[in-house]
């Protein structure tokens, strides 16, 4: 098996999330943004995707009106993660305006300009889009961040993954079958520090912490790239 039929693509399926735009709503929203990056992927982009998503829900709500339908839109644009909000109405354009640093409000698209690579207002017939696309340091739509870490580990994977894809008749290490190779590897080693007298559980949390390290350095190092 070659290394290109080894490397294991990242379903990231658009979605999007019809709601009533008020205040409590907010918090949900962050959380189902956390959850949907993590599955993803792409955990680094997970505090300015919430920004966004918060910024842009609370420009409806402030010049749109509380509980306006509105959807919530996730989708990859190239290598870009895209971020929609809808609603209904197409006359309160979002603005980006100077706010001083004390002002309480009309800092939201600011904040937006700040933090997302572009953004922008799409006018239809019956309703608005206001969208922001952030960049997420991938070098295709369904790859995956990159390190020496992960790419030692597709390799074991494909090993681990060629004796399944034989007994399937399948040609490819899909997402299911590089799993299920994972925990194969995870529970080998186990047994291999077991069987020469080291402590499995305190290998496992030695690297944990590795893992939180190396993506603490990845997430670093895609910060620095202007």
């Amino acid at each position: 098996m070659d290394m290109d039929a080894c490397r294991v693509e990242v379903p990231r399926k658009a979605w999007e999330l019809p709601f009533l735009a008020e205040a409590a709503e907010l918090a949900g929203l962050r959380r189902v943004m956390r959850l949907h990056l993590k599955c993803w992927g792409l955990s680094s982009l997970v505090d300015a995707a919430q920004l966004c998503v918060t910024e842009l829900v609370a420009n409806v709500i402030r010049h749109v009106g509380t509980d306006t339908p509105t959807t919530l839109a996730v989708s990859m644009n190239g290598t870009h993660l895209r971020i929609e909000v809808h609603d209904p109405d197409t006359r309160p354009l979002p603005t980006l305006i100077s706010a001083q640093v004390d002002d309480e409000s009309g800092r939201g698209m600011a904040l937006v300009e700040a933090t997302a690579d572009r953004w922008g207002v799409i006018l239809r017939a019956d309703s608005k889009v206001t969208w922001c696309e952030l960049s997420t340091g991938l070098t295709s739509p369904n790859g995956h961040v990159s390190s020496p870490a992960i790419a030692r580990a597709e390799a074991l994977l494909g090993l681990y993954g060629a004796a399944r894809l034989s007994r399937s008749g399948t040609t490819r290490l899909n997402l299911t079958f590089a799993e299920e190779a994972a925990i194969d590897v995870m529970a080998d080693l186990l047994q291999w520090l077991q069987a020469h007298g080291c402590d499995p559980d305190e290998a496992l949390g030695q690297a944990q912490l590795h893992a939180d390290a190396g993506e603490a350095s990845v997430n670093e190092a895609r910060g620095a790239v202007p």
